[in-house]
């Protein structure tokens, strides 16, 4: 038998919401502020096992071609602006993201915070 997470309310797998979570991606952008509370709440996590479930989190949207965002605004000239600073390799752009994350208290996000896009939705700022 599993000892993987199983949602407190729908019973499936971490492993499975993981990548419904990266499934939206040709529709929209993923934010933290979706992730986090997704383990924290949907599966009753903390600590350790909340950032091991954030860090799987990312690496499947980094594997399936999402970079990290932030929203252009609402009158922005973009839906979504890259934001390098976290990295180029998906390692580094884990351990950068996580590591700001848990800098700024480990709680759940806002929907202005950080977000994952696919590349074809994202603006590049020059030198980016």
């Amino acid at each position: 038998m599993s000892m993987e997470p199983r949602h407190l309310r729908y019973d499936y797998p971490m492993s499975e919401w993981i990548k419904m979570v990266a499934n939206e991606l040709p529709d929209d952008a993923v934010g933290m502020w979706q992730i986090v509370p997704g383990g924290r709440h949907g599966f009753g996590l903390e600590g350790d096992a909340l950032t091991d479930c954030v860090r799987r989190c990312i690496a499947e949207l980094l594997s399936r071609g999402a970079v990290p965002v932030v929203g252009g605004g609402l009158e922005g000239e973009h839906d979504w602006i890259a934001q390098p600073q976290y990295g180029s390799e998906p390692g580094e752009i884990i351990e950068n993201v996580v590591r700001e994350w848990l800098a700024n208290g480990g709680k759940d996000e806002d929907p202005g915070g950080l977000w994952f896009a696919l590349r074809e939705y994202t603006w590049f700022p020059p030198g980016s």
